[in-house]
């Protein structure tokens, strides 16, 4: 079970209920027992309380086991082999495991078919520790446990890798890239639900590719850090193919450059995304966090309302399940900030406001481009437009029939460059009535749409 009891009350059905706490019963563990007691050691109830009709477990308090406790152990559920790799013979780590309770035995990482390799069978489990700052000590520099055959769930300290001894209580890392590409390309592992990433401070890279390419992974960790740091969760999880359920949270206010770029790229079955609370945000942050996740239909709101450059380019592109967009509330805008932010989402029917009424450099460049279900354009408030700001905006939006756009100066480069080709044949476009530079076609109003002032 995944429970440390707190308070178990054993019931004796009978004449007069009679009711005891206990800890075990019959020689063995209520872990082991069941919510509904029949037999212990092999004995029916009725043998060893004759006046008992049955037995019952009711639990008065649970408490989730505290897996930070616990070393970092891979729980095996298929037979193969556990692989330490490096991929360089200059920058290996040491580590320890102990399998099944038995012997802590040291191995060093190594290259190929000279990296250790631990034979394991349904049912084992493999526990690990070391003393190593980082196991990744530069670039190409990688220790991990890529090439591990076996099939796995992973659970416990990730921190016992850091500090063998006092990895309970550690929340700090020392080191950038701490425990990047640790599980790369770990196809075999299912489940990481009761993985401890406790550090609440990260540093740069630090699980960057963690996870990257482990395509039967289906639950993810917890991410409970509090100041992120550069890259700290780039590619985390791309690739990830399998992966249905994300970190429930991403609780840090501030981001960092990079630091959630890519992160689920790829994961084609995500359904879940976790709530983003951060209102700072940094370059790229966010770019292409959720690509090409076609399964996904809702996105995380985002309550930034000043932002970075190019922090939410691409972020949903591809996202072709997704129907919802999330509210965009930001009226500071910046360089490319939300550039190809739906480009692809075919099942998006309903675009999110945008208020900003001072644009800048691409800064809804191709943010609809493909959107073929979309019918109505949010309004666009702006009366000055800026460098390619809505080039190809709404490129491909073969069901876009309506758009109200406030501009009056337009003369920036590339500001309406096909922006409106492919749209629908026909359809009302509604502009500022001091505006009379429009033209018509592909980078202007569409070709026989009608005209109205706003």
């Amino acid at each position: 079970m995944a429970e440390n009891i707190k308070s178990i009350q054993y019931i004796r059905m009978n004449d007069g209920d009679y009711s005891f706490d206990a800890v075990t019963i019959g020689g063995k563990s209520v872990e082991e027992i069941g919510e509904l007691v029949t037999s212990i050691n092999g004995e029916s109830t009725n043998s060893q309380y004759p006046s008992a009709k049955c037995l019952y477990k009711m639990i008065y308090g649970i408490q989730q086991r505290d897996y930070s406790k616990d070393y970092l152990t891979f729980e095996i559920t298929s037979p193969g082999n556990i692989v330490w790799k490096a991929t360089n013979t200059g920058y290996t780590c040491a580590i320890e495991y102990s399998k099944n309770g038995g012997e802590w035995t040291s191995i060093t990482s190594n290259k190929g078919t000279s990296a250790p390799s631990i034979s394991v069978v349904a049912g084992d489990k493999v526990q690990f520790r070391g003393n190593n700052a980082t196991y990744t000590p530069g670039y190409n520099r990688y220790n991990y446990f890529s090439g591990t055959t076996c099939g796995f769930n992973v659970e416990g300290n990730i921190m016992s890798l850091i500090n063998s001894t006092d990895f309970t209580t550690a929340t700090t890392l020392s080191s950038s890239d701490t425990f990047n590409r640790l599980f790369f390309n770990c196809t075999g592992l299912t489940d990481a639900s009761n993985l401890v990433l406790p550090a609440t401070t990260l540093t740069n890279n630090c699980y960057y590719d963690m996870f990257n390419g482990c395509t039967g992974l289906t639950t993810a960790p917890e991410l409970p850090a509090t100041t992120l740091a550069n890259f700290c969760y780039a590619y985390m999880f791309y690739g990830c193919t399998s992966l249905i359920t994300s970190p429930t949270i991403l609780p840090a206010t501030t981001l960092a450059v990079g630091s959630c770029r890519n992160m689920f790229q790829g994961c084609t079955s995500l359904t879940t995304v976790p709530e983003i609370h951060a209102t700072t945000l940094a370059e790229n942050c966010c770019h292409s966090m959720f690509y090409g996740c076609t399964s996904l239909t809702t996105a995380p709101e985002l309550p930034a309302t000043t932002l970075a450059n190019n922090c939410y380019d691409t972020m949903f592109c591809e996202c072709t399940g997704l129907t919802t967009a999330p509210e965009l509330p930001a009226t500071t805008l910046a360089n490319y900030c939300y550039n190809q932010m739906f480009y692809g989402c075919t099942s998006l029917t309903t675009a999110p406001e945008l208020p900003a009424t001072t644009l800048v450099d691409s800064c809804y460049a191709y943010m609809f481009r493909g959107c073929s279900n979309l019918t109505t354009a949010p309004e666009l408030p702006a009366t000055t437009l800026a460098s390619g700001c809505y080039q190809n905006m709404f490129y491909g939006c073969t069901n876009l029939n309506y758009i109200k756009c406030l501009a009056t100066d337009i003369s920036a480069s590339n500001c309406t460059y096909y922006w409106v080709s492919g749209v629908a044949a026909s359809g009302t476009f509604v502009k500022n009535p001091a505006m009379s530079s429009w033209t018509t076609g592909n980078n202007g109003i569409p070709s026989n749409w009608t005209i109205q002032n706003a």
